[in-house]
């Protein structure tokens, strides 16, 4: 078994399966040794030593609202908080690392859209910005300065200054990248403007401000008030350190030490064949200090290339596996 400090060293350099599943294996026996609540669950799953990929315990994500995530004897340097509309728990991770979050999404962002040096990176994020703690915010922020470009920066409702900063860096020919939440990219489309040209990526989420829409009629409506042919999309949350990212099919692309599974809806532990819709669930390597295997609440398909969203569970229980997530 390799040491923490090697895994985190060989983390960009996986190339092949095998390393993949090798240093999955690895991290999963660090997290069951050091992070109580993971190995808890394990014990109750009767899984605490897996000899395949297959056989590794998920944690559904629901458990980062009531418990703490974290290796034992780590204090954490920042807590990230997930976005919720007003009443709902707010998901909490630890993170212990902050270093080792900027490394995987530097690294991810870099490998799909090039050095950021240069570019200017533009953020329509009103409701992370407002409600705080937000690893989106953090990265976000971080490629901004990292830009060292000077019309980089954050806008909350102000269109216009966005407007205009877009058009000064289209005439130097620039090249503009714009974050934004759903509902506010909604808002900015309503505009009928023409942002040609411009990398538009949207992080997802209505936060309770529209009315949810699929992937497909939210990219249309997008494009034609924005006057651009295709949107991106940015797959990432608060309990995960690495996003995927999708271009112009919808189809998202992972970062080499990231892995997407679609699991049974009906019996959390089976694993669906390609071509067939279930629960996404995530490995994220970069997560070591937390819990690298992630039941998620969102529907999907594993397809040629990579993976599609389908929509969320109905319900915020993923049914079958509960365990622990009250306790």
């Amino acid at each position: 078994m390799q040491d923490i400090s090697e895994i985190r060293k060989n983390l960009w350099e996986i190339r092949s399966e095998e390393e993949f599943c090798r240093i999955a294996l690895d991290l999963f026996h660090f997290q069951y040794d050091h992070v109580p609540v993971y190995k808890e669950f394990c014990d109750q799953l009767g899984r605490s030593n897996p000899k395949t990929l297959e056989e590794i315990p998920f944690l559904p994500i629901e458990f980062f609202k009531t418990q703490k995530i974290l290796t034992s004897g780590k204090k954490e340097e920042l807590i990230f908080k997930s976005s919720g509309t007003t009443g709902s728990i707010r998901s909490h991770h630890y993170v212990t690392d902050l270093s080792l979050y900027e490394e995987s999404f530097m690294h991810c962002f870099e490998q799909f859209f090039g050095k950021v040096q240069g570019k200017v990176i533009l953020a329509l994020l009103p409701n992370y910005l407002e409600q705080g703690n937000s690893s989106l915010v953090y990265m976000v922020d971080y490629l901004i300065r990292a830009s060292e470009n000077e019309r980089s920066g954050f806008f909350l409702y102000n269109h216009e200054e966005l407007l205009r900063v877009i058009e000064q860096a289209k005439k130097a020919g620039e090249d503009v990248i714009l974050f934004g939440v759903s509902y506010a990219l909604l808002d900015l489309a309503e505009k009928r403007i023409n942002l040609e040209g411009v990398r538009i990526i949207e992080t997802g989420g209505m936060k309770g401000r529209r009315k949810e829409m699929i992937k497909e009629e939210l990219h249309r409506v997008l494009c034609e008030g924005l006057g651009v042919e295709t949107i991106s999309s940015e797959y990432g949350m608060t309990e995960l350190l690495s996003q995927a990212y999708s271009f112009r099919d919808g189809v998202f692309s992972l970062p080499p030490w990231m892995k997407v599974r679609i699991r049974d809806t009906e019996d959390p532990l089976s694993w669906m064949e390609q071509g067939r819709t279930g629960g996404i669930s995530v490995i994220d390597l970069a997560n070591i200090y937390s819990c690298s295997f992630i039941h998620t609440q969102d529907l999907g398909k594993i397809v040629e290339g990579g993976f599609r969203i389908m929509g969320r569970f109905d319900n915020s229980d993923i049914r079958g596996c509960n365990l622990l997530v009250n306790n």
